[in-house]
């Protein structure tokens, strides 16, 4: 009976393995589903400025919460860490809001294009009606997605200055804003409407020139802010990989994890401001 039962536990064990195997291999598609969903709800949104619902919003707090919490308990050790999880929500909306906000700027850089194509429309003797499908021709990227959807609009009979209204909207852009109050001048004032497009194109371009210069000029104090907050965590790994273990200890300290929880807030407000000085604003 004694010779017998380490086989009877290996049996036990075995049996527990597979099920665990099948059990798993059954989640696996619901979670490439889910991963499939967040992926695009990320593409969307850099893609075509699509903003999540409200369950999709969900899903991505799920998931980049899921990730924060087994990332920080596999590189650590430290189950605490896992409260990091909470921070996912937080994540997932940064991350959205900055695919919109880079989807937005790449139409502003495209404005000295759009005011160029449409002026010449129009100075062939085409209505606005005319100019604006004419624009979209040559356009990639999010400013041809825009232009096809004020297209849209005009093809179903919106009137141009509640299709332009929409682009607007949709953007929530002052430069969008100014290039549309330059298009729909003519209908309210008159005048050469294809001088002032080229004009305001003009000086989109030399707005855009003036941001590149000024991002290269402080280019090196972000950087310089990046390094003083990646610092850290790369000494961490450093010392993480000479002495295995050194990390998880630390973190199983409520005074040193107290001290590592201050000290990360105040590389991250470090970072925050130098970023923020370094900020070129529009």
């Amino acid at each position: 009976m004694t010779a017998a039962a380490p086989v009877i536990l290996a049996a036990i064990g075995g049996g527990l393995v597979a099920i665990a195997i099948r059990e798993v291999s059954a989640l696996l598609p619901a979670l490439a589903g889910q991963l499939g969903g967040v992926v695009a709800v990320l593409a969307l949104a850099g893609r075509e400025n699509r903003a999540p619902s409200e369950r999709e919003r969900r899903r991505l707090g799920l998931v980049a919460g899921a990730m924060l919490g087994g990332l920080s308990v596999l590189l650590t050790g430290s189950v605490p860490l896992a409260g990091l999880a909470a921070a996912g929500p937080a994540a997932a909306g940064w991350t959205v809001a900055r695919r919109r906000r880079d989807y937005r700027r790449a139409v502003e850089r495209d404005i000295p294009a759009i005011a160029g194509a449409v002026a010449d429309a129009v100075a062939v003797g085409g209505s606005l009606r005319l100019a604006l499908p004419a624009a979209a021709v040559g356009l990639r990227g999010a400013s041809a997605v825009e232009l096809a959807r004020v297209c849209s609009d005009l093809g179903i009979g919106l009137a141009p200055h509640r299709a332009l209204g929409g682009l607007s909207d949709r953007l929530e852009s002052p430069r969008v804003d100014a290039l549309v109050a330059a298009i729909l001048s003519q209908q309210r004032a008159g005048g050469d409407l294809a001088m002032l497009l080229r004009r305001h194109g003009r000086a989109a371009a030399e707005r855009e020139r003036a941001e590149r210069e000024a991002r290269s000029a402080t280019a090196q104090a972000r950087m310089t802010g990046g390094l003083v907050v990646a610092m850290p965590l790369i000494l961490a790994l450093l010392v993480e990989l000479i002495a295995p273990g050194f990390v998880a200890g630390l973190a199983r300290e409520p005074a040193a994890l107290a001290l590592l929880g201050a000290a990360g807030l105040l590389q991250v407000a470090g970072f925050a401001l130098i970023h923020r000085l370094g900020e070129v604003r529009g």
